[in-house]
């Protein structure tokens, strides 16, 4: 079972060279896919892969990058890695194994942060009362997993890493384009969920993020979040699936 993997830089060559270190020796990983969003230092592909480049001319968002990078794909499955994750062990094989359900869309393995703690990456489906809540201090609406529990459907999965199964990302379009950034993860999942595709978390599976977070006090960051947003609630407020 032979993946494409997508990964984009934004200026983050030291982070995605480390990233890229960790995909040496890793078999599952046919073809991978590295674009240059803006100018970047040179990249350093493990030998023995396929490597298609992109060097955009103008910059695309999250969902226009990976849409951009599945384009001819014909491996099996089609994974969108940010380049601040790093593979301390070969997480493919738990996530395919995952895929043997034929119904599985989407499958992500937990998330940790640096010093092992988990991320919320697996949640629950936004809506205005649970967002009131997460400003409340009162649920943050984060899945509560722990590592090397047993995989379970979730409703969303963030974007850091997701390994879609290819016939369900081309089923659904691939990400809404029109989501510059944030919520695209979201929205895939609502949509997979609709088109009667499972979103599963494996967290006997992890992988580490060197989270860069500087964007979220930047008014331009902000404003595409709170576009993203209403989008998102445009599309599916009142129509989320049952989960």
């Amino acid at each position: 079972m032979s993946i494409r993997l997508s990964m984009v830089s934004h200026g983050q060559a030291r982070l995605a060279n480390q990233f890229l270190q960790d995909l040496a020796g890793i078999p599952e990983v046919a073809e991978l896919v590295v674009t240059e969003n803006i100018p970047d230092a040179p990249m350093h592909p493990p030998p023995g892969l396929t490597v298609l480049a992109h060097h955009n001319p103008l910059p695309l968002g999250f969902a226009g990058n990976h849409n951009q990078a599945f384009e001819g794909c014909e491996q099996a499955f089609y994974c969108v890695v940010n380049p601040d994750i790093r593979l301390p062990i070969n997480p493919f094989p738990g996530l395919l194994a995952a895929m043997q359900d034929p119904t599985v869309g989407l499958v992500a393995p937990l998330v940790l942060g640096p010093a092992g703690q988990p991320e919320d990456n697996a949640r629950r489906f936004p809506t205005p009362w649970n967002l009131a809540q997460k400003l409340a201090g009162v649920n943050d609406g984060r899945y509560h997993l722990t590592p090397h529990s047993d995989a379970l459907p979730v409703e969303w999965v963030a974007g850091m890493f997701l390994l879609f199964r290819a016939q369900a990302f081309r089923d659904v379009g691939g990400f809404d384009a029109k989501f510059h950034l944030y919520y695209e993860d979201v929205d895939i999942c609502a949509r997979l969920w609709k088109s009667g595709w499972k979103v599963m978390c494996d967290p006997g599976v992890t992988v580490v993020h060197e989270a860069q977070r500087a964007s979220r006090h930047n008014f331009r960051y902000m404003r595409w979040h709170a576009a993203s947003m209403a989008r998102y609630f445009g599309k599916h407020l009142g129509r989320l699936p049952q989960v």
